[in-house]
């Protein structure tokens, strides 16, 4: 007897509720949608990484490594899932809509009432990370058991399906997708909705485009139990956004009296930064962007007439201020009678209105920046210099438009900031073309005592651009708040260089002169009446700032734009 030969069982085609060769294009276009969606909650972390934490290139860093790293992870647990795709990628959708879409106000809410938002970040970038590296296996294996479909013999679903075909247009549509999401998000999403509702909203557009997919092309592959599932599971990721929009102007006022106290009274998100005025009425108020302390209420007269003053002891005609788009450089500045030009340069311009309008914020100033000899250019001050000191009086190339007598960088820690560049020996450089002979160039460096490699790294950089120098320093309640944003940072005693419990810290200033005479520390001979410096205090703060200094060995090499060496 000769038994009949073995068959394998069918192998299971998808039901489809249309024809198809019709289903590859409904999943690129989810592919896209969903690929825009990734790359925004990437965006979205990379950004608060900087906002909230700081140090912009190590977080960004940490960001984009983890999710690549967690992507690779997420594409072989998907592995496990093939068997039930349709369900599986429901699934991957509603979870990624609903942690992508929360991450923002989460790490918010992390930084607000916790103080640290370090780890948060990681563990939603590896999530993330995990959700979209799933992605794409799960719809490879759906797209191609719909197109096993198309022809019921075997051999003519294996001439139709094309894995190497199907995979190219996956991949372009998640490409395209990620380029349109990379876009949308600066020019869109941030200035129309902002960090959290922009978030929230990219979440539900998540949620509605898997989601649909699969209860719509792939239902018929669906048990009851796992559509009903799939259905409570999008609607209540839905209810969480939807509900978390409605609350987010109450979300986002409650973190900033978490951050900022009980007395906010100004709070805008201008074209590139928060900014937010603090304070008690009829008392200076303090001014912060994106979370460091700019103008420390009743010692910001201290950091800004200890930067001010030193560099104006010679000629001062003409001063060039880079930043300080506050105004209280200016305000200093002003104060001598033989000041008859300066040009602030400050990228922001929402900073130089809020400054210019703002009641008490122009009374802080003095009205500085409505005075007649005040020229603002609102540009990126590496641009703005390179252009003026290439540019000659007759718009030649034979030396620089204008020269100054004082140059002030008046910009927040090098080593937090994201504009090192202008902290960079090719800075300097342009600096130093653009200023007159018996120019002196004056530096916000940083904290001396908490940060001394960064503070004499800024110096290294100067002396290789052609300039001598003289470090010196001041002591503030609000020094140590300037430093970066996180909270666990102003806390943290001697890690910051404060005094625990004390609130104090110091900021440290490099003056500069062309050549290898350093310029003299001192006030000038017209120096008007000043409110916390004094000859006394200058002395004492070059000895201060000196004693930071690391003589065991070489000084720090200078930091460029091709190698910045800031962060230390």
């Amino acid at each position: 007897m000769i038994d009949p030969p073995l068959t394998m069982p069918p192998k299971r085609v998808t039901r489809l509720p249309v024809r198809p060769r019709a289903v590859r294009y409904p999943v690129l276009v989810v592919v896209f949608v969903c690929a825009a969606c990734g790359l925004v909650y990437e965006l979205e972390l990379v950004a608060l990484a900087s906002y909230l934490v700081g140090d912009s290139v190590t977080h960004a860093s940490v960001v984009l490594s983890v999710m690549v790293f967690a992507m690779g992870v997420g594409s072989l647990l998907a592995k496990r899932l093939r068997c039930r795709a349709a369900v599986g990628f429901g699934l991957v959708e509603g979870g990624l809509a609903l942690i992508g879409g929360c991450s923002a106000l989460a790490l918010y809410a992390a930084f607000a009432w916790l103080g640290e938002a370090r780890y948060v970040l990681v563990a939603f970038s590896l999530a993330i990370g995990v959700l979209i590296g799933a992605e794409i296996p799960l719809l490879m294996s759906l797209i191609q058991r719909a197109e096993s479909a198309r022809s019921p013999g075997v051999r003519e679903r294996e001439k139709a399906a094309d894995p190497a075909g199907t995979v190219a247009d996956l991949f372009a549509a998640d490409y395209v997708g990620a380029l349109v999401g990379g876009l949308a998000f600066p020019f869109l999403l941030l200035p129309w909705l902002g960090q959290v509702t922009g978030a929230l909203v990219t979440g539900a557009v998540n949620a509605v485009a898997g989601g649909g997919l699969v209860l719509w092309l792939f239902r018929r592959d669906l048990t009851a139990r796992s559509r009903a599932l799939l259905i409570g599971t999008n609607l209540a990721v839905l209810a969480v956004l939807a509900t978390a929009t409605v609350l987010v102007d109450d979300f986002e006022r409650a973190a900033r009296r978490a951050v900022y106290g009980d007395n906010v009274r100004v709070a805008v998100r201008t074209e590139l930064q928060e900014v937010v005025v603090t304070g008690e009425r009829g008392s200076p108020p303090d001014l912060f962007v994106d979370g460091r302390l700019r103008a420390g209420g009743e010692d910001g007269s201290r950091y800004h007439e200890s930067l001010v003053h030193p560099a104006m002891n010679g000629p001062h005609a003409r001063v060039l201020i880079i930043g300080g788009g506050d105004g209280l450089a200016a305000r200093e500045v002003l104060r001598y009678a033989g000041v008859r030009a300066v040009t602030v340069v400050e990228v922001d311009p929402g900073v130089v209105r809020l400054a210019r309008n703002h009641p008490e914020l122009a009374s802080l100033n003095g009205n500085a920046l409505r005075d007649p000899r005040v020229r603002v250019a609102a540009d990126d001050a590496f641009r703005w210099l390179r252009e003026t000191a290439a540019t000659g009086p007759d718009g030649g190339d034979e030396g620089p438009r204008e020269r100054y007598d004082v140059v002030i960088s008046d910009l927040p820690d090098p080593g937090i900031s994201a504009g090192t560049k202008l902290y960079s020996e090719e800075f300097y450089g342009l600096a130093a073309r653009v200023l007159a002979d018996e120019g002196r160039l004056v530096v916000h460096a940083g904290s001396a005592s908490a940060r001394p490699h960064t503070f004499w790294t800024v110096d290294s950089t100067l002396r290789a651009a052609g300039f001598a120098t003289r470090a010196y320093s001041a002591h503030g309640r609000g020094a140590h708040l300037a430093a970066g944003p996180d909270r666990a940072d102003r806390s943290a005693g001697t890690e910051t260089g404060t005094e625990t419990g004390t609130g104090t810290g110091d900021w440290g200033y490099l003056l500069a002169a062309a050549g290898t005479y350093p310029p003299e520390l001192r006030l000038a001979a017209d120096v008007p009446r000043l409110r916390s410096l004094t000859a006394d205090a200058l002395v004492s703060g070059a000895r201060a700032a000196e004693r930071t200094r690391d003589d065991r060995g070489a000084p720090p090499p200078p930091s460029t734009l091709v190698h910045p060496r800031y962060g230390g």
